[in-house]
């Protein structure tokens, strides 16, 4: 008989508590899934989630720094991310995207990018241009 794996949810020091019932992140096994982030800020104490920016770099930047931030919690690195999923709210935004992205993944020296699909999506809250959410396998 097999021993069954715990889901462990993980959410990091700078993020706030999911507003409804899910998690930033969960892991099981070596498996770690990313839930959708988008580009606020760490938290404080006392104060509503507050967007990097309202350019789309900003936004960007700083959603993918919250993807790594709850890999980072459940033990992963980029390196261990198998599929990025990029949702943006304009249609217009897509080459910017890819340029940043690419660019930010050069940075963070990936040999074996992770595979991605990006899609547009109009159901994220006002000034909110960017999600992106992650799976990643541990080794």
């Amino acid at each position: 008989m097999t021993e069954k794996t715990e889901k462990t949810a993980l959410t990091p020091k700078t993020h706030t508590t999911p507003p409804a019932k899910f998690s930033h992140g969960v892991k099981k096994g070596n498996i770690l899934q990313v839930a959708g982030q988008v580009g606020f800020l760490p938290a404080e104490e006392g104060k509503p989630p507050t967007p990097a920016g309202p350019t789309l770099r900003e936004q960007t930047l700083q959603t993918l720094a919250n993807v790594r931030a709850i890999l980072a919690e459940g033990g992963a690195t980029w390196d261990d991310a198998m599929m990025i999923r990029v949702y943006l709210t304009d249609v217009d935004h897509f080459a910017e995207m890819n340029q940043i992205y690419n660019t930010y993944f050069e940075e963070q020296g990936l040999t074996t990018p992770p595979a991605a699909r990006t899609t547009v999506y109009v159901g994220l809250p006002a000034g909110l241009l960017i999600e992106i959410d992650a799976l990643a396998v541990l080794s």
